[in-house]
């Protein structure tokens, strides 16, 4: 799978956590940062991470800030984008089976690392299970579409 991970300097420890997590998994990685410990802006990663899932360059996002609140915030305003904040293999597994969830978005400060791998394990081998959920998934994008229409 290809997938893009993108974090702001309180996830940065937790990303190359899960880059090299991902590498060993055998899917092919993205780390479109960032990579420093400098103070940044997390809607810049999530951008970038969204951006490349809406152009077809990666199948999955992964995006990690102190709390996963904000980058899962940002993650939403883009079209086609359902991210989830999951804290634990249960939240994981229902964004998956229900929700068809396309972006994961982790809190350093709030899962352990441990944790943390459990999660996106349970996350990436999780498929969508379709049927009734097809039909609110399908309510979501036609929503999304009508919130995003320009007044005119």
């Amino acid at each position: 799978m290809r997938i893009a991970v993108g974090s702001d300097h309180a996830g940065l420890r937790l990303k190359s956590v899960i880059v090299e997590f991902l590498k060993r998994k055998g899917h092919e990685v993205r780390d479109l940062g960032t990579h420093s410990e400098e103070s940044t802006h997390y809607p810049i990663f999530a951008k970038e991470v969204c951006l490349a899932l809406q152009n077809s360059e990666v199948d999955r996002g992964v995006l990690i800030c102190g709390t996963g609140i904000g980058m899962c915030i940002t993650a939403n305003k883009f079209e086609g984008i359902r991210a989830a904040l999951c804290l634990n293999e249960y939240m994981a597994r229902m964004s998956r089976l229900h929700n068809d969830s396309n972006v994961l978005c982790l809190g350093d400060r709030v899962v352990g690392q441990e944790l943390a791998l459990s999660i996106l394990d349970v996350w990436l081998n999780t498929p969508f299970e379709g049927g009734r959920h097809e039909v609110r998934v399908k309510l979501i994008r036609d929503i999304e579409k009508e919130a995003c229409q320009p007044d005119g």
